[in-house]
C-alpha cells in the first residue's frame, strides 16, 4: 500500500450489504447514468472499451450486435459451469470478434479455471479432475487457462494498454453452494482486494461492489462492502466493470468512479442486454498504434 493511502478495514455490516449500504449511501453521491451511445465515432485520441459479462455460453449463437470499439472487456461467467467444450466454443467466438484486444476475468460459473476447487465440488457439477487432465493432455496443454488463446486472462493481475492500467480479479462472495473463485465476506475477500494496485485506471471484477449494480430481484444489495471501500477510499479507478447480478445491469457513478454492470444475460439467462461502451483518453506519450504490437498473454 502506498504511503498516505487509507487502510481498509472490515465493515461492521459486511455480512449484511443492504444494511451497510443504507448507512453508507447517506454520505455519498449515487448517480444513475444513461447507457452511452455505442455507435458514435471512435476517435484516434481515445481507446473505446466494449464491456460484456455473464454471457454463459449464450452469446455465441445469440446474434447480439457487438458495437465498434478497440478493446473488449468480459467480466466473467462466460460459461455455465466451466465445461471445456464451453471454453473452446467461447475462445473460438472471441477469435472472430474484430477488437484488437480482448481481456477477461473468470466468474463463479467458470469452474474449471479455479485450480483450487476440490474433487467433490467439481463432481457436484458433473465434472472430474481426471477428465479435465486427460482433455488438456490430449491437446498438449498444462492448464485450462491456456485454452483462452484469443484473450488476455487476468487473475489478480494487471495489463497496460496504451498507458491505461487495468486490473482484473474473479472473486465473489461465497453463497449457498460452493462455486468457483469464492471467499467469505469480510477478511477473506478483503485479502483479494488488498492486491489491487492504487494506480489502476480500470478495475475488472466479477462481483459488484456494495450499492452499485448489486440489487437483486428481491431488492437486496449483495455486492461486497470491502470492495466498495477499496474502490472509493484507496484505489479510486475511473471505471469499475463487473457483472454477476444479471438483473442489475446498467451504469452508475459516485461522481468519480463510473460503475458498469455489463451483464449480457438477463435474470432468465436471455442474452439480450446490449454491450456497454466507454471511451478513455489515451495518456500523453502513448498512441493507439501500441495496440497493434501487444501480445496475448495469460
Amino acid at each position: 500500500m502506498m504511503s498516505g493511502a487509507e487502510e481498509i478495514k472490515v465493515d461492521k455490516d459486511t455480512a449484511n450489504p443492504s444494511k451497510a449500504w443504507e448507512r453508507i449511501r447517506i454520505h455519498q453521491q449515487h448517480i444513475r447514468c444513461p447507457l452511452p451511445d455505442p455507435i458514435t465515432l471512435v476517435t484516434p485520441d481515445k481507446i473505446r472499451f466494449v464491456c460484456i459479462s455473464d454471457t454463459h455460453g449464450k452469446i455465441e449463437r445469440s446474434g447480439l450486435r457487438m458495437p465498434p470499439g478497440d478493446v473488449l472487456l468480459h467480466a466473467g461467467d462466460f460459461t455455465m459451469k466451466g465445461q471445456l467444450t464451453e471454453i473452446e466454443k467461447f475462445n473460438s467466438y472471441l477469435g472472430f470478434l474484430p477488437y484488437k484486444l480482448k481481456i477477461l476475468v473468470a466468474g463463479n460459473h467458470d469452474l474449471t479455471l479455479d485450480e483450487e476447487l476440490s474433487d467433490s465440488t467439481l463432481r457436484s457439477f458433473g465434472l472430474q479432475h481426471s477428465e479435465i487432465e486427460s482433455y488438456l493432455k490430449s491437446r498438449g496443454l498444462k492448464s485450462v487457462k491456456e485454452m483462452l488463446t484469443n484473450a488476455v486472462y487476468l487473475l489478480d493481475s494487471s495489463v497496460s494498454i496504451c498507458g491505461i492500467k487495468l486490473y482484473g480479479a474473479p472473486w465473489s462472495p461465497k453463497h449457498f453452494k460452493r462455486m468457483a473463485f469464492q471467499w467469505r465476506r469480510g477478511q477473506e475477500l478483503k485479502k483479494c482486494w488488498d492486491k489491487i494496485p492504487e494506480d489502476t485506471d480500470i478495475l475488472m471484477s466479477h462481483t459488484p461492489p456494495c450499492g452499485h449494480g448489486d440489487l437483486t430481484g428481491g431488492n437486496n444489495n449483495v455486492g461486497c462492502v470491502e470492495l466498495l471501500n477499496t474502490v472509493q477510499k484507496r484505489v479510486k479507478p475511473k471505471y469499475h466493470v463487473f457483472g454477476h447480478i444479471h438483473e442489475s445491469y446498467g451504469v452508475t457513478s459516485d461522481g468519480f468512479t463510473t460503475f458498469i454492470n455489463a451483464s449480457t444475460c438477463t435474470r432468465r439467462y436471455k442474452p439480450t442486454n446490449s454491450p456497454v461502451v466507454f471511451d478513455f483518453d489515451i495518456p500523453e506519450g502513448h498512441s493507439k498504434e501500441e495496440l497493434l504490437h501487444m501480445k496475448k498473454n495469460s
